[in-house]
């Protein structure tokens, strides 16, 4: 990966995928700094690798310019910003307004707020580069989950319009998943179900985000893309 001095900023990644993502790059050699929101296990032990935790609630305005306001205490200047950090709420008649409130906010307005009020920051790394983390199922919609799809679409919009914004000195990409892993209490049956899903069919765990980000953030010749990891279930 190219190298810079300047850390590379991870949001959530407290858990699972943003958690390993962050791992793997303090492992390359990336200085780090990620947001949480409450502690976890994965929280401590990016600590104890080094890497620089920044409490953020961004479920708020002012809990998303407080954050920016404490991450501009810890560094000067990105090498990169990867937004990965997600809320998945279910939508129910006494919820709903609350829940596509809270899943707009995380998704799309704390990514807008930070990509505008840190792309100084990035401007003092050659490279630089803004990474969306979004989900394959912006490609068809969702009946059950219309906020949560209606979010993340609208991060992949961020993505073409920060990308047109900032050119030629930051690149801006996202990445769009599907199935990379199960929770624990995921049964055998709906295993079988989601994985019939896919041309694959395998779960892939973290690793495959990581070499997505990889390159992205190598080559020098991609801006306004979404990449697609979702094993095939576009052709299913």
């Amino acid at each position: 990966m190219t190298s810079s001095a300047a850390p590379i900023l991870i949001t959530g990644a407290g858990q699972r995928v943003g958690l390993h993502c962050a791992q793997r790059l303090i492992e390359d050699g990336h200085r780090v700094i990620f947001s949480y929101r409450s502690e976890r296990p994965g929280v401590q032990a990016l600590r104890d690798l080094g890497a620089v935790a920044v409490f953020a609630d961004f479920s708020t305005e002012a809990g998303i310019h407080a954050f920016i306001t404490d991450l501009k205490t810890h560094t000067d200047s990105l090498r990169a910003i990867i937004h990965n950090a997600s809320e998945w709420l279910s939508e129910t008649p006494d919820n709903d307004a609350a829940a596509f409130t809270r899943m707009f906010s995380v998704h799309m307005l704390a990514p807008y707020l930070i990509n505008l009020h840190c792309g100084d920051l990035l401007q003092r790394s050659h490279p630089a580069d803004i990474v969306h983390i979004s989900d394959d199922v912006t490609r068809k919609g969702s009946s059950r989950h219309i906020g949560y799809c209606a979010s993340k679409a609208g991060l992949d919009s961020l993505t073409l319009s920060f990308a047109a914004k900032y050119a030629p000195t930051i690149k801006v990409n996202g990445i769009a998943p599907a199935l990379l892993m199960f929770n624990p209490e995921d049964d055998a049956a709906y295993r079988a179900k989601a994985l019939a899903k896919s041309a694959l069919g395998i779960e892939p765990g973290s690793e495959v985000i990581y070499q997505s980000l990889r390159y992205l953030l190598d080559n020098p010749y991609v801006t306004g893309t979404t990449l697609t990891v979702n094993g095939g279930r576009h052709i299913k």
